[in-house]
């Protein structure tokens, strides 16, 4: 089983229910007004449907559902994915307030709707009462089919929409030839501007220092030769009095220790004095004026700051300025590549047809597949000769769901002739078909929970006992919960629930209570003749019962 718990507080009519759920086959009754499909409102609610002040009991100001279901390998993935708690069993719950403002959580925590319904699709597969309308929708044909064939469109989609990108790609690039040209043309004249400069990284900080140096080489060697003059020069200097002072300090060592200190702090000052005059007189020796190459760098900082006004930027960013030229240059060659635009069009519309031949295959072998097991279907729905086609023409153009549209035909009884299932007149006949392909299709999905809400309206007699039966079969397999009005599906049912409704002070509330054994007799027995109970109502409903066991 997969439900087993679903609790709500006031939800449309009812103000509190607190119902445990069974696996097998579990049918919800009642009179007609009664609520039947209320529960299914719920669970539609709690798995992501729209939120709608409209459920909010009348006289309250919010409302609640919970539900709580079984926990599978996809289940618990998909949580830890989504970074929920996986937890022994999984726990939906959702509130509406009377302003419109909806809270979900999961598992305890909070959760958006999206999320909801994304959990919802592989907890629940509900089919209505007007299931057929939903067969009128291509999309929805072509999703059965695909689902009865076991293959999914997600990657043609994909594929069709890198094809259509890149034949837009190629239009725009044919578009916009003539303005591409003129750009093109553009940049290249300013890159080859620039590049007659060549400019380095860098370079425009190590001119500034070099002309700095070059331009003020005069005094940097006076104050060099005045340094070198102060410190070791013949009639006196730095130098001479250093080595005076150690001299007249080392002859009195002997007498007082503490001179010995002060001699060694001399004769480190005395060295490194000595290194800076070897420094300096060296630095007069290599340095000299230079006015040719001051000229040179004169004339190329001319050109560099020409260029900066030009294209109105600081110098330094010359050699970044002119990379990106070259970037977006390379990028409208590329837009201007029309023989590559092609072949990339041509690549991606292959890789589209393969998938898409390969789909159009599996759907090829599926469709009178699909079609047979559906007649088999109808024809134990009181639909004896009816037949069921699944139809696929090539579509004018190919499309993201690929090169054929799918449609679904159907002839009601034998000797007619298929026609589109929308066209088929009688109410009963529709939802007969739609039951059919309900049955057919619901082994497809990975929903545990199969919820059919009256789609057995229009049908009566040895047809609803067969309608019972087929329900029960599924049953087996998964859990079934199917709202019905119909006696002789209700006797095939595994479970028992009935909907009532009460009249409290001024509120009229709903109620779902399970029923066995002679309550269910009654229930069975109103099914059939209405609210006078008769012993002959009585006495068959308690023989239809027995007939199931």
């Amino acid at each position: 089983m997969s439900l087993k718990r679903i609790v709500l507080r006031d939800f449309v009519i009812v103000s509190e229910l607190d119902l445990d759920l069974a696996g097998g086959f579990t049918v919800l009754t009642g009179e007609t007004g009664a609520g039947k499909s209320i529960l299914i409102d719920a669970l539609q609610l709690v798995t992501g449907g729209r939120a709608d002040v409209s459920v909010i009991r009348e006289g309250t100001q919010r409302t609640e559902v919970s539900a709580e279901f079984d926990t599978t390998t996809a289940l618990t993935a998909w949580l830890e994915t989504a970074g929920f708690d996986p937890g022994d069993s999984l726990l939906l719950r959702r509130t509406v307030d009377t302003l419109g403002k909806s809270r979900a959580w999961i598992n305890g925590s909070p959760a958006t709707a999206t999320q909801l319904r994304e959990i919802g699709e592989q907890l629940l597969d509900i089919h209505g009462q007007h299931a057929w309308q939903s067969l009128t929708r291509p999309d929805a044909v072509r999703g059965l089919l695909d689902a009865y064939a076991h293959v999914s469109s997600a990657a043609l989609v994909t594929l069709w929409q890198r094809w259509r990108q890149a034949q837009n790609d190629l239009s725009q690039a044919h578009a916009a030839q003539e303005s591409l040209q003129r750009e093109r043309e553009r940049l290249a004249w300013q890159i080859g501007e620039v590049e007659k400069l060549a400019p380095r990284a860098d370079e425009w900080t190590e001119l500034n220092t070099e002309h700095g140096r070059l331009s003020n080489a005069q005094a940097l060697l006076d104050s060099a030769q005045g340094a070198a003059q102060a410190l070791d020069d013949d009639d006196g200097g730095a130098l001479r009095a250093l080595h005076s002072a150690c001299q007249t300090l080392q002859q009195q060592e002997h007498l007082e220790p503490y001179f010995r200190g002060l001699t060694e702090v001399l004769s480190s000052s005395l060295a490194q004095v000595e290194d800076t005059v070897h420094s300096l007189r060296a630095y007069l020796r290599k340095t000299e004026l230079d006015p040719q190459r001051l000229g040179e760098l004169d004339e190329r900082m001319a050109l560099w700051l020409s260029l900066a006004r030009r294209y109105k930027r600081a110098p330094a960013e010359l050699p970044d300025l002119l990379a990106s030229w070259k970037q977006e240059l390379d990028k409208l060659n590329a837009a201007a590549d029309l023989a590559g635009l092609e072949a990339a069009q041509t690549a991606a519309f292959d890789a589209y047809m393969r998938e898409a031949k390969l789909l159009s295959k599996a759907r090829a072998k599926a469709a009178p597949q699909l079609a047979k097991a559906i007649t088999q279907a109808m024809q134990g729905l009181g639909m004896q000769g009816g037949q069921f086609e699944v139809t696929l023409q090539k579509s004018a153009q190919p499309m993201q769901s690929g090169l054929e549209e799918v449609a679904f035909l159907v002839a009601g009884h034998a000797g007619s002739s298929p026609r589109p299932v929308n066209k088929v007149a009688s109410g009963g006949e529709l939802s007969r078909i739609a039951l059919a392909i309900a049955v057919t299709t619901s082994q497809l999905g990975t929903a545990q929970t199969l919820i059919f809400d009256e789609v057995d309206a229009g049908v009566g007699g040895a047809v609803a006992e067969t309608v019972g039966r087929l329900m029960k079969q599924l049953g087996v397999d998964r859990q079934v919960l199917a709202v019905t009005h119909l006696p002789q599906v209700a006797a095939c049912a595994d479970h028992h629930l009935v909907v009532a409704k009460q009249l409290k002070g001024s509120s009229t509330v709903s109620s779902v209570v399970a029923v066995q054994g002679e309550q269910r007799v009654a229930e069975v027995a109103r099914m059939l003749g209405g609210e006078r109970l008769s012993g002959t109502t009585l006495a068959h409903a308690k023989e239809m019962l027995q007939a199931r066991e």
